[in-house]
């Protein structure tokens, strides 16, 4: 019989994935977040509870949700249609919805149900050197489980990639994560400590420091430790902010990092989830970046002898 873990939410498992890491990898998205920046692509994945979505552009005003909520949690006449005061996330109105229109987010699995999925894609992981990437959310908030799911990969010598915020216990990370890590995705987003604090709901010392320690330990090792940067219209895609990030991975003597071009995609995912976007008629914000600004950044990063990684 095999051993039984906790269960915890997993926002999605993505197979055949292109875009988070080298060859075709399956994405494990971990919900649940301890940052809250203001631009997140995934607002959904802040929390470690389930949610309900409702995607106004799925609805066919049926009306069959309404006779299924006990709680008379739903009306046209909400904001976001969901009071989600009154809801108790049953699911029934989500069970019983031919549209799709209302969905749950999150999916209670536990090690065993992950690894299954991600054994799907094992003859693309040896055809394309692909693997499996632990996204979020943040994954070290489930650190045993991401541990557990680490060593049962290894086992089976699937590559690992790890995407990070860095905001987690450095001495647990050290002892019982980094050594099943093949590649780490870093997130450094802002360099000065308030505007992270204003921007991502944290000062970014934690998130520096643990940096810092992971690139004296991994010197002689076959990590590969990739830092990322956002760039979200005039709040990380600054020169200011670019530069001090420049400079700060020059000091750890960083070859490759990767700048992530803007996605205005994300704005309509907070409506679903019930929360008001305080950007939502920001001009900036809801436009693609120019190529221009995009490769004006970019040449701050050449400059520094960082070079653009690319997937």
């Amino acid at each position: 019989m095999k051993e039984k873990h906790n269960k915890i939410n997993i926002l999605e498992i993505k197979g055949n994935s292109l875009d988070d890491g080298p060859g075709i990898r399956t994405v494990v998205f971990f919900k649940g977040c301890p940052l809250s920046c203001v631009w997140c692509h995934n607002p959904e994945s802040k929390t470690l509870n389930s949610q309900i979505a409702f995607d106004a552009k799925e609805c066919i005003a049926c009306d069959i949700c309404l006779s299924h909520c006990s709680q008379n949690a739903l009306s046209r006449k909400n904001p976001f249609y969901i009071d989600r005061e009154k809801c108790t996330l049953c699911y029934d109105c989500v069970e019983n919805c031919p549209s799709g229109a209302l969905s749950r987010v999150g999916k209670t699995m536990d090690m065993n149900d992950i690894l299954l999925e991600i054994e799907k894609d094992l003859p693309f992981f040896k055809t394309s050197k692909g693997g499996v990437t632990f996204s979020g959310g943040e994954p070290t908030l489930n650190s045993d489980l991401l541990k557990d799911l680490l060593i049962a990969c290894k086992s089976k010598n699937i590559h690992t990639l790890l995407e990070t915020c860095g905001y987690f216990n450095w001495d647990y990370f050290q002892d019982n994560i980094l050594p099943y890590i093949d590649m780490i995705y870093y997130d450094i987003k802002i360099m000065d400590a308030k505007a992270h604090q204003t921007f991502c709901g944290k000062d970014n010392q934690l998130i520096l420091s643990n940096f810092e320690k992971l690139c004296g330990s991994i010197q002689n090792t076959n990590i590969h430790l990739i830092p990322r940067t956002p760039l979200i219209p005039n709040i990380t895609a600054t020169i200011e902010n670019i530069r001090a990030i420049a400079y700060f991975l020059n000091q750890h003597h960083i070859s490759q990092a990767q700048l992530l071009e803007y996605n205005p995609l994300w704005l309509e995912k907070n409506n679903k989830i019930g929360i008001s976007n305080p950007y939502a008629n920001n001009s900036e914000m809801t436009k693609w970046m120019t190529q221009q600004s995009v490769n004006q950044l970019q040449e701050i990063f050449q400059i520094a002898g960082i070079e653009k990684y690319d997937t």
